[in-house]
């Protein structure tokens, strides 16, 4: 069906609200163009969009025509998909408990018992009890660190994983098969399965879990002041507990603590924007703390700003911060001897090149993945069900999530700013700044500096330039920028790597993902979101000094668009 054909299929529609009817009424012709050009997708990290009504939002009758398809699929594959069960979490986002009830209710209506919280609890915490409760299956509602207009579902295996490619191929083509979303629907069984209440068992294992990965918990923490803020999101109660059990102090910026789905203490709920730290640092000011430390709204990615040398605030990308947390881990472990011989450590393509490098120089290999924290951990189940290594020492992503120990499948924010408070506290003991530590590691390993720059592209028209800019390039990747020439190039949708003429197949799941690499070391990789209507340029250059490699994305960047005529 056409845009006006779902908008007037969806008016004439005695299913529809007349709240939502009227909502339809009011919509200019750009918004019924977004709202209906397309159904909402469920790819392989999900769906997620924006709340309200229409075939490309997430409202009650996508995420009930999502659940159909998923109850469909567990009891195709598991014998034991009804005893067994589901467990489902959400975040703070408005309609996020409504969606949750409905989720269990029509699961519990296919036969498949359901397991729920009592409020909302962190994505990480739901990958845990998925393991934890012996489930087949999880869904965690949430949009993670988008804006407060969006919501999204994310489902994951017995392993506490998010599906892979392979995996959720077919229930993609489950989904598919069904009628359209006001149409969806299914005969209940004669007697429903159970929707379960999970009791405080779980959050006190969680818990446990995630203090016992300290490395140094005898530091001395008198003295050294936290900020912490869970961006009004689901990891307020975990982090205090956490926090307040190994003896930190702990400051929370109060008015981003209550799990506000209009996020109203704060500019942005998401790490990656530098607004989400100004009320963090001015309270971080007031006591004149050492280290800032967030999450974003489901709990899995997490921030960090550090007082400088010169008495300064500032942030750390993804890639920094990680890239130093690895070096800290691996050195301690290193030191305490339990560092593995034959460790591993998982990141991405559009992943820094620094982590590569720290990892290495420890003796520990690197394992690298399509982005979507599911493809590190569904590798760590395969190791760990082979038995022989190699052996998790860490994984993460330049989006600001890791993981230290793997009881989660899925990155940690808990788990990360424990991690982060001990390094930052070691260092300090150890009368370094953070500014200082990153210092070194440019010493060691070249001076690195990775950032991300994106291009929204909204509605159909977007959609289709997207594609556009992505076949441009695929079609002409052997580009000049000043001078500076392309030499090689991985192309992850065609699966291979072309370098001199020659091609090698890249072992990895088809993904529009291409990157660049320039002669001078320097990488761009550009990728079309899978869960936003925009374009990321992940680019990546090595300096000869902190002021040299600071200077140089910016103008790539800018000489990169020209290049594409963007």
């Amino acid at each position: 069906m056409g845009t006006m054909e779902n908008y007037n299929r969806w008016l004439k529609s005695s299913k529809v609200s007349e709240q939502d009817k009227q909502i339809l009424k009011n919509m200019t012709k750009e918004e019924i163009d977004d709202a209906f050009f397309k159904d909402v997708e469920f790819g392989t990290a999900g769906m997620r969009g924006i709340l309200g009504p229409g075939t490309n939002r997430l409202n009650e009758f996508t995420v009930k025509k999502a659940t159909i398809g998923f109850a469909k699929y567990l009891l195709e594959k598991y014998d034991d998909a009804k005893t067994s069960g589901v467990v489902i979490s959400h975040d703070n986002r408005h309609m996020s408990r409504e969606f949750t009830l409905l989720t269990a209710k029509v699961l519990s209506e296919f036969g498949i018992k359901a397991y729920i919280f009592d409020s909302l609890r962190p994505t990480p915490e739901l990958s845990f009890a998925v393991r934890y409760m012996k489930a087949i299956g999880g869904v965690m509602i949430t949009a993670s660190h988008n804006p407060k207009e969006h919501n999204g579902y994310k489902v994951y295996d017995e392993t506490g994983c998010q599906l892979v490619p392979d995996k959720i191929s077919r229930l993609v083509d489950i989904i598919n098969s069904l009628p359209n979303e006001l149409d969806a629907s299914y005969t209940p069984v004669k007697k429903p399965n159970e929707i379960i209440t999970l009791g405080k068992e779980v959050d006190d294992e969680y818990v446990k879990l995630c203090e016992s990965i300290t490395l140094r918990n005898d530091l001395d923490k008198r003295g050294f002041r936290i900020v912490f803020t869970p961006n009004h999101g689901t990891s307020y109660v975990n982090a205090m507990r956490v926090y307040k059990d190994l003896g930190y102090e702990v400051y929370p910026v109060v008015k981003q603590c209550s799990p506000d789905p209009d996020f109203s203490g704060t500019l942005s709920p998401n790490p990656e924007d530098q607004r989400s730290y100004i009320e963090p640092i001015k309270l971080a000011k007031e006591l004149k703390a050492q280290l800032v430390v967030m999450t974003d709204p489901d709990g899995d990615r997490c921030g960090l700003a550090f007082l400088d040398k010169n008495g300064e605030y500032q942030t750390l990308t993804g890639n920094q911060s990680a890239a130093m947390l690895l070096d800290y881990i691996l050195m301690t472990r290193k030191e305490q001897g339990t560092l593995h011989s034959n460790g591993v450590m998982y990141n991405t393509v559009v992943t820094s090149s620094l982590g590569e490098k720290v990892a290495a120089s420890y003796g520990v290999k690197t394992e690298q993945f399509l982005t979507g924290f599911k493809f590190i951990g569904n590798r760590i189940d395969y190791y760990e069900k082979r038995g022989d290594g190699p052996f998790f020492e860490f994984g993460y992503e330049e989006s600001y999530g890791c993981l230290i120990a793997p009881f989660a499948r899925d990155k940690d924010g808990i788990q990360a700013i424990l991690m982060y408070s001990e390094m930052a506290l070691y260092h300090y003991r150890h009368g370094k700044t953070l500014d200082m530590v990153w210092e070194e590691l440019g010493q060691r390993f070249g001076y690195h500096e990775d950032k991300v720059f994106s291009i929204a592209f909204e509605g159909s028209k977007g959609a289709s330039m997207m594609k556009d800019l992505m076949n441009g390039l695929r079609n002409n990747p052997f580009i000049s920028i000043e001078g500076n020439k392309v030499v090689k190039v991985s192309d992850y949708l065609k699966q291979e790597t072309l370098e001199g003429g020659k091609r090698t197949k890249i072992d990895l799941p088809k993904s529009d993902v291409i990157k660049l690499y320039f002669e001078d070391g320097t990488t761009i990789a550009v990728r079309p979101s899978g869960t936003e209507a925009k374009v990321k340029f992940y680019i990546g250059v090595v300096g000869s000094s902190l002021e040299d490699a600071k200077a140089k994305p910016d103008k790539l960047y800018a000489d990169f668009k020209k290049v594409l005529g963007i």
